[in-house]
């Protein structure tokens, strides 16, 4: 047999935990179609020595609804092995909404998940109206990597309620309304349906998002209009506040996933404020999967860190002075800053109490200075800005701006909201019950930057903690996301699956840092250290992109239980470096890599991504269309890839680390 692609010489991790291997993997009509010493000619060779060779990643927990539209590669995930993501989490979707109320969608997401109302009305083209046809116009987007969505419970219940749903109940013709529309977005092929309950969601107009207004009789009609279908995940942010509430909640859901035999997902973090906690919760959740219920969490694998500097945000950005100064130029802020007297001003101000009102999202918190850490590189310990004032002698603020001043104000620092015991989040993440994923790729772009969070467990956890068997972690972001999700024919490298593979080398795996976070329209951009490439099943002509860059149109969308071409954008980056010609509010960038015009876009933009060490290439030749396979492309239908499949499966699945796959 000729191969469209063989990958050799590299030491396979297959994704099941099952010891690493030497062999050759040989891809043909974008499938795996052998593994083992292979002595065939092929289109293209990749020559794997020194490297292991895994499943592509799989994160469930995205918000790249909106960025799609502006980013066809799925930056930043797709450079740190991320071959397929979950869209539409926690309520935030752009479907179903109709064009001239989009705004009602967009006061939703703009200051829940930092995701900018002038970057989409600038990039997104609007047409559509139902979920449906949401599905239909991202299945003819170019992508470079592969999606799943929710149907979102506050653009729902802005579409069936309009401005009411800010403000009160819905009446019984809007819940029939609102569940017609979540059985007709499952049928279609939605991966479920997701809301919030969490406080720190809320509008650009300072109300709780759409989702908080309902009371939880709402949410259990639309999770059992689910049930009544057969297919779909309840995905939620779930709320926070005295530990006997919030375990009455996690029984709620218990009775909710018996009832409906539907899945149900959620966060769970360790938090400073209530440690321990999470352990009560858990209990409940091991009990609740005992008794029938599928509840499973979603962990991080490391601190949820809200990322701060003189060039995207700081604590102190609205108060007196400080607002002044913050407007202003970056060179005028630094003259501002070295002026001694304004300089004394602006620590007074910043070491005040904080007397403003709730943070909200991931927006920068009061300063907690003994755990404000200066992130001057990727790996930890980070020395706190506390503990640098005390040998200095000064305040911390002032060490602060002293701190930025010496790096030219382009040095950050990180302040975790969440996770701050590490020993929690190792913990958390060797739970049964956890599955390690919750990037929120596409929201808080401008705040945190988590998309790393695959690379930071192979690089932290792996290779310097040595927690975890490189095995063992594969696993963890492969097959078990992968299960967990229902995406049956990825997560393993076995003949068959569908050929989404990550090449990389494990001595040097990790996130990096890239000229200290340069960013896109104040969007975080973070790359990875020695990754080879990345291969995302798919056909296509091969394309030249700006600059260095070279792509692949690769992937499919599914409906009826057929599987139909579309045009899918995949990417190569050579071992100097690429310059990405990259969308940004509909305006591209000249070919030469130059700044883009002011006068044509919102934000002013210079993006630079990242090196590689090696050429990594699309696999090539035609889709399968075989019912029941699920193709690659955005978004994964369940006419194709039937949840009531994942239903009938053993708990294993969502339990997948307690019974290793044959």
């Amino acid at each position: 047999m000729a191969y469209d692609l063989v990958i050799e010489n590299g030491m396979v991790i297959d994704g099941s935990g099952a010891a690493r291997y030497r062999a050759d993997i040989g891809v043909k009509d974008g499938k795996i179609t052998e593994i083992g010493k292979i002595n065939a000619p092929a289109d293209r060779k990749i020559d794997a020595e020194g490297h292991v060779v895994t499943p592509g990643f799989v994160d469930g927990h995205t918000h790249m609804d909106a960025q799609i539209f502006w980013d066809s590669l799925g930056t930043c995930s797709c450079y740190h092995g991320v071959t397929s993501v979950v869209m539409g989490n926690c309520g935030f979707t752009l479907a179903p909404c109709r064009e001239a109320e989009a705004d009602l969608v967009f006061r939703n997401l703009e200051r829940a998940e930092d995701i900018s109302r002038d970057a989409m009305l600038a990039g997104i083209d609007w047409n559509w109206e139902s979920y449906p046809e949401y599905m239909d116009v991202i299945d003819a987007l170019p992508k470079g990597i592969n999606y799943a969505g929710y149907i979102g419970h506050s653009a729902l219940r802005t579409y069936v309620m309009g401005e009411r749903a800010f403000q009160e109940a819905a009446s019984d013709d809007d819940l029939r309304a609102m569940t017609d529309h979540v059985k007709e977005a499952v049928q279609a092929g939605a991966i479920g349906f997701s809301t919030s309950r969490s406080p720190s969601h809320r509008t650009s107009d300072d109300r709780p998002v759409a989702s908080r207004i309902a009371g939880f009789d709402e949410i259990r009609a639309l999770v059992g209009a689910m049930g009544e279908v057969g297919a779909g995940i309840f995905q939620l942010a779930m709320e926070r506040g005295e530990i006997e509430r919030i375990k009455q909640n996690y029984i709620d859901l218990k009775d909710l996933s018996i009832a409906t035999g539907r899945p149900i997902t959620f966060g769970s973090l360790s938090r400073r404020s209530h440690p321990g906690d999470w352990r009560a919760f858990y209990d409940i959740v091991a009990q609740a999967n005992a008794q029938g219920a599928r509840l499973f969490t979603q962990v991080h694998s490391r601190e949820i860190n809200v990322l701060l500097s003189f060039e995207t945000t700081t604590p102190f950005d609205n108060r007196e002075l400080w607002r002044d100064i913050r407007k202003l130029p970056l060179e005028a802020q630094k003259a501002a800053l070295l002026d001694p007297e304004t300089k004394r001003k602006l620590v007074e101000i910043a070491m005040r109490p904080h007397d403003g009102g709730a943070v909200v999202g991931a927006e920068a918190p009061p300063p907690k200075w003994d755990i404000f850490y200066v992130m001057d590189k990727i790996e930890r310990p980070h020395a706190s800005v506390a503990d640098i004032a005390r040998e200095r002698g000064v305040a911390p603020a002032e060490a602060m701006i002293d701190l930025a001043l010496e790096h030219d104000l382009k040095l950050f620092f990180r302040q975790p909201l969440a996770n701050e015991n590490q020993d929690d989040a190792l913990e958390l993440m060797r739970h049964p019950d956890s599955v390690v994923t919750f990037s929120d790729s596409g929201a808080h772009v401008s705040q945190i930057m988590d998309s790393s969070l695959q690379t930071h467990l192979l690089s932290h956890w792996v290779r310097h903690e040595k927690a975890f068997t490189l095995e063992q972690a594969v696993r963890l972001i492969t097959h078990d996301t992968a299960a967990s999700w229902g995406f049956h024919d990825r997560g393993l490298l076995r003949e068959g699956m569908c050929a989404d593979i990550v090449v990389f080398d494990p001595d040097t795996i990790g996130p990096h840092i890239v000229d200290e976070n340069i960013r896109l329209a104040d969007q975080f951009s973070q790359s990875p250290r020695a990754a080879i490439g990345l291969e995302v099943e798919g056909d296509g002509p091969l394309v030249a992109v700006e600059l260095h860059e070279v792509g692949r149109h690769a992937g499919i969308g599914a409906r009826s239980g057929t599987a139909r071409q579309i045009a899918v954008r995949r990417f190569d980056l050579d071992d100097v470096g690429a310059h990405v010609a990259q969308q940004l509010a509909g305006v591209w960038p000249d070919e030469h890599g130059g700044d883009i015009d002011d006068s044509q876009t919102v934000k002013r933009s210079r993006h630079k991504f990242l090196s590689l060490n090696s050429v990594g290439q699309a696999a090539s030749g035609p889709r399968s269309s075989r019912p029941g396979s699920a193709p690659v492309g955005s978004p994964w239908r369940s006419t194709i890839w039937p949840l009531t499949t994942v239903q009938a499966m053993p708990s294993a699945v969502w339990r997948s680390r307690t019974a290793p796959p044959g």
